[in-house]
């Protein structure tokens, strides 16, 4: 048997990669992209984790808990952790699954501490990390 995201993988994040648990993740790096094709393309948030391959981009939403976590400013963002979790949402009137940034800040037991210059050299070569050892998620 095949699965479809095998045939057709993406760079981004998706519900789906969650495989149904939340995630405490370390933001690495933020940064602003065009994302969307046609009358839909527009500058997003996107979000690179530590020991993670997957980007995340973020909606108004998640960039809005995000920004009421850690400060309006994404370079406050860095070295920062935050969880998240598939959800089911209303999209053009239709349940959907979807990312969610949770508002509770991690425990502090569960954030990932990165130092500085790990968060840095991340951000720096803006390329995918090595798989983190803390969890199990593969994203």
């Amino acid at each position: 048997m095949a699965n479809i995201n095998d045939a057709f993988p993406s760079k981004y994040l998706s519900a789906s990669d969650l495989g149904g648990r939340s995630a405490t993740v370390t933001i690495a790096n933020a940064r602003i992209e065009q994302i969307g094709k046609g009358a839909e393309a527009g500058p997003k948030i996107v979000l690179q984790f530590v020991g993670k391959q997957k980007l995340f981009v973020c909606n108004k939403t998640n960039a809005k808990t995000i920004a009421s976590l850690h400060g309006e400013d994404t370079e406050d963002w860095l070295g920062k952790s935050i969880t998240i979790a598939p959800r089911e949402v209303e999209f053009q009137g239709n349940m959907v699954w979807s990312i969610r940034v949770s508002l509770q800040r991690p425990a502090e037991a569960e954030a990932v501490q990165v130092a500085p210059k790990a968060v840095k050299a991340v951000r720096a070569a803006a390329a995918p990390a090595p798989q983190a050892a803390h969890d199990d998620i593969p994203f």
